[in-house]
């Protein structure tokens, strides 16, 4: 029975490694900026790059899940 799930439990594991190394990212940045003494500009521009980051997997995965729906993948 959970050899049937076994590519969706991997798919989900995988998801939520990378959901968790996006948090522990985040979270270094911040105690990096903060140390650091960096300017609100900077902070701003450090930010924006994780953010659009995370966006990008996240558009990837729903990229991904919309064509294995229709077929394509």
């Amino acid at each position: 029975m959970l050899y049937d799930y076994m590519n969706m439990l991997e798919s989900i594991g995988l998801d939520l490694l990378f959901a968790a190394l996006f948090f522990l990212i985040g979270m270094a940045i911040k105690d990096v900026l903060n140390a650091g003494n960096v300017p609100p500009f900077g902070r701003r521009i450090v930010w924006l790059v994780l953010f659009l980051g995370c966006a990008g997997f996240i558009l990837k995965g729903l990229i991904q899940l919309s064509w294995e729906g229709t077929g394509l993948g």
